[in-house]
Formats: structure tokens, sequence, C-alpha cells
């Protein structure tokens, strides 16, 4: 891999230049020596991480700032300051929301770990050159907050899944570098609960673009430092599903995810190391040509690399390494039916089916997006959410809601109140009925989709479809040319409409429209921001098809538009 090798010690350079820019140099603040974020934040891991690619600009001697004296005083003052903001318990704050936390001092080690591998490594005469007096310096000063925090993992605490094994994977790596059996074992108290990481390869907190990559990088740590497999075997499978996460426009499908990455806009780069060792480690053909695929996107969104130099540094075999080809991902049909999502691509599009979330379908041509939803008012319901997914067959997929009316009935005693938010109403008896049944099929079609809605068991209620267009700048039917700014709510009453932007458009119909009710009552959802949506509109009962058809395709294929 030298030429990823060549562009990650480029962009390396980048950050280290960027580093010395930002660097608190005020000996007067409690911040000197400290990095400020984009937002003026100065914190312990922000810190960690300017620090890890500096010291390994220092010790590459390709790099340009290879013993550069300059960058060392930087390091030794960058790490005066994690020596000084650390508690005396080990623990970091991570000061935007967690404080003596172990969770975030688990990555802050984490980040740490592979520098103090690669120095300790030269020290004691395993890698490459034995150490400088200075880069001995580096590692004399970097141990003591890695033991310390290592020891402050002890404590635990922990919020969220993915805690878990972060906490896990570095007191059990911690524990094999410092002799530790108290780490080991109390890293067990965590692995004991049973790993997250169903069948399909999903993780609990189903985020493609932030926790998946960072639980299987705890797994391989967990199987580095313990020779059990099957921690990182969770990881083979993850990065397998990952391989039919990737959109058209080179992004991570993030609709699912239940964290802060949902609907971000995340590109692959921080999956290339996982991608690289366990592809090496396992032979897999894929994974390896994924590794270029992910520096093809680097190059064609001129994006940054990933930040992983020092892995190089501590593995030279994978510069020998050389894989011909990049991963051109057939078209496939995918149903994850444990994670409740199904993924398919047909040519151009990718598309993907969605149980319990209100936006059900989306599909994705690489310049433009289509969101899908079925919305209204029914008791406490205001859209649809499947609860029920099935595979039809090969490409067609069913789901369904049922949403139960019910109405309180006064208690039978006098309540001890009469204040309504003091008395217990989750006890009152109810009068159930009537329910509303909501059912949609997806379907592949040639060059598209056709999306069936039936509802039931509810009269006169004023249901739309919402289909919310983004990168789209055109709507045209045969009534009307609309320029789109992504702010529109429209209602098309009849034949098809297609939405587009210049490159790509999408053909839907038939249309209708019923009425325009569109915003829906209190609490409805909002209108997915930055998008043209177009609304399709009736009472109930109704049982309607859509055809979704990519326009370019048809032409491609010397189809039709609808």
């Amino acid at each position: 891999m030298e030429r990823h090798y060549q562009k990650i010690l480029l962009d390396t350079r980048d950050r280290v230049v960027k580093s010395l820019q930002i660097q608190v140099l005020d000996r007067e603040s409690p911040r000197y020596g400290g990095f400020a974020d984009a937002g003026g934040i100065v914190q312990a891991k922000f810190a960690i991480y300017r620090i890890a690619g500096m010291v390994a600009a220092y010790c590459n001697e390709e790099s340009c700032f290879y013993r550069d004296g300059r960058v060392l005083d930087r390091i030794m003052t960058g790490l005066g300051y994690v020596d000084r903001v650390q508690h005396e318990n080990g623990l970091f704050d991570y000061i935007t929301c967690n404080f003596f936390s172990a969770p975030d001092t688990a990555f802050c080690i984490k980040k740490l770990l592979p520098v103090y591998q690669y120095l300790r490594g030269r020290k004691e005469g395993r890698i490459g050159a034995a150490l400088t007096a200075k880069e001995r310096g580096v590692l004399e000063k970097m141990e003591p907050i890695l033991r310390r925090g290592a020891h402050g993992l002890l404590e635990g605490g922990f919020h969220t899944p993915n805690h878990r094994w972060a906490i896990a994977s570095v007191l059990m790596s911690c524990g094999g570098l410092f002799g530790s059996r108290e780490m080991e074992e109390a890293a067990y108290t965590y692995l004991n609960e049973g790993i997250d990481c169903n069948e399909d390869g999903e993780f609990a907190e189903k985020s493609a673009g932030n926790y998946n990559r960072i639980n299987n990088d705890a797994m391989i740590m967990l199987t580095e430092a313990t020779g059990d497999e099957s921690y990182e075997r969770n990881a083979v499978r993850n990065l397998r599903m990952m391989l039919t996460y990737w959109e058209p426009d080179d992004s991570i499908f993030t609709a699912n995810s239940t964290r802060f990455d949902r609907d971000r806009l995340v590109y692959p780069g921080d999956y290339y190391m996982e991608y690289l060792k366990m592809g090496m480690k396992y032979d897999i053909p894929e994974f390896l040509q994924m590794c270029n695929t992910i520096f093809e996107i680097v190059d064609r969104r001129g994006i940054a690399s990933p930040d992983c130099l020092i892995w190089f540094m501590l593995h030279p075999e994978y510069r020998k390494l050389e894989v011909a080809g990049s991963f051109r991902r057939p078209d496939f049909r995918s149903f994850y039916r444990e994670s409740g999502i199904a993924r398919g691509q047909q040519g151009r599009f990718t598309y993907t089916v969605m149980n319990g979330k209100s936006n059900f379908l989306y599909l994705h041509n690489g310049s433009m997006k289509l969101e899908m939803k079925v919305a209204g008012s029914f008791c406490e319901h205001r859209a649809f959410k499947g609860r029920e997914m099935e595979r039809v067959s090969e490409g067609a997929y069913h789901l369904g809601q049922t949403m139960e009316g019910w109405y309180y009935l006064p208690f039978a005693e006098k309540p001890s109140t009469s204040d309504w938010w003091k008395m217990d109403n989750a006890s009152r008896d109810r009068r159930l009925g009537p329910d509303m049944r909501v059912d949609v099929w997806v379907k592949e079609a040639e060059n598209g989709l056709d999306v069936r809605v039936r509802t039931s068991g509810v009269e006169g209620a004023p249901w739309r479809i919402e289909l919310a267009f983004s990168g789209v700048d055109f709507l045209t039917n045969d009534y009307v040319d609309l320029p789109l700014t992504g702010s529109e709510a429209i209602v098309v009453k009849q034949g098809s409409t297609e939405v587009g932007n210049g490159r790509d458009a999408l053909v839907i119909g038939p249309c209708f429209g019923e009425h325009h009710f569109t915003e829906g009552k209190e609490d409805s959802e909002e209108k997915a921001p930055g998008a043209a949506t177009l609304y399709l509109t009736a009472y109930t009962p109704f049982d309607r098809e859509i055809r979704i058809r990519d326009k370019v395709s048809c032409l491609y294929a010397g189809g039709e538009k609808a």
C-alpha cells in the first residue's frame, strides 16, 4: 500500500502544520500547551489526537518534520498540558459533557497506545532503530499518562453500549503492556455482558457513520490482547455488512443510526485500517480492494486520508502489500432481518427500506436523495413507523403497523387529587378502538421502485405520502415547470412529475391530491430540512401504488419515463 502510505505521510504533514497553528502558547493560560478545536474548545482528548500525529511525523525519517526541534518542543508542551489536566485518579474530562469520564479516558489512551507501542518497541529493540535521547524523553513523558489513565479505568462507568468495549479493550491491552492482572479481570466484567453485534454484523447503536468502526477497533484490540479471535469476528461481520452501506456519492448510509451521525454526510476513511488489518489477516480480497476504493474516494472528494501513519510505522508490512483493483460492488439485495433494514442496489442507484422509522424508504442515485414517509394523525400517532417487516420475495418487502385507538375513562373512585399532572393516569381504564392499519410494500422494478401504500380501519382521515427530495433544483410535469430551492411543499393532483437537478432526475407517479392538509396536527414531524417535498394526499381508507423511476437509468436502458 505504498501509494496510500505516501498520501498519509503528506496529510500527516498538513495535520502537524495545523496543530502548530492552533496550539495555545500563552504561558499564563491554564490551557497552555493544549489545542483549540474549530469551536475554540481546548481539552485533553483533542490535544492527544493532535500530539499522536505530531509524534508520528517527528519519528518518521521520511517526514519533513523528522527530528524537528520545534515540533519536539510542541509535543512536550502538549504532553505537559495533558498531564496537568489529568485528574489524580487518572481520568480525563470531556468538558462538553462528561467529567471524570472512563469512556473518554479510554478513547484518549486508545489514540496514544500505538504511539507508545512504537516508541517502546524501538526502546526494546523490537522495531527499527534505537530511540534517540529526545525520543526517549517523549516516551518517558507519555508512559505515566497512560499508566494513570489505565488505572483510572478501573473505576469504570459508561453511558452507551460502545463505551463498554472502549473501556474493556483498553483495559485488556494495558493489562498486557503493564503486567496488570487487575486490569485484565476488570475488562472481563464488561465482556461478561456479551458483545452486542447481531448475526447481520450490526452493533446495537446502528451507527454506520461512527460507532460501528469504534466497536470494530475495540474488537480487534481485544483479539490482539487475548488471542481470542471470536472478538474480531464481530468486526469482520460488520465490515462485510458495511460493504453494502456505501452510497453512490461515496458517502456512508447513516439514516438508520440511533446516534449523532444520523443523516450526516460521512465518508468511509476511518474504516481503512480495519479493512487493511482484517483483509490481510484473513485473506479477504474485497476488504483489501476496499482499501483502494477508500483512497479513490479520498482523491475524488478532496478529503484528508485517514490519520494512521503510526500504524504503518508499527507494521512495515502494510507498505509492502500491493493489491490490484478496487472494490466494485455488484448489484445486490441484502435483508438484515435482525436490524430491520434492507439495502439494495440496482445499477446507478441504491435504496434502503427500514422498519421502525417514519422515513422508511431512501433512494440515492448519486447526486440526489429521496426520503419517503406516510404521515397523518390518529390518536397519538403522527406518522407510520413499521412494527413488522418481512421480505416477500427477492427485492420486495412488506412493512406493517397497527395503530391502536383508545380513550381514557373516569376513575371508578374519586382520586386523591384534582391536579391532572399528579393523577395516576396510567392506571385509568380505557375504551379501546378503533384501530388504524397501515401496510406498505416496496418492490424493485426495472429502473426504479414500486411503492404500494394501503390504509384501513378508519374512514375520512386526511393522510399524506411525503416524498422529500434533496439535491434538486427543478420540478416539471405536464402543467408546470418550477424552480426549487429546497423549501417547497407541493401537492400534485394527477399524472407523473419529474424532480431533478440537471444531471439526475426521478419520475414519480401517478400523483394524487385529495386535500391540502400537509402540515399535520400539533406534534407532527417537521418537514425534512433543506428538502423540496412533494405530497400525495388522500382520505383513508385508500390503496395506492406509486412508481419511482430513475430517469437516467431509463435512458440508458432505452426505457420509458415511468
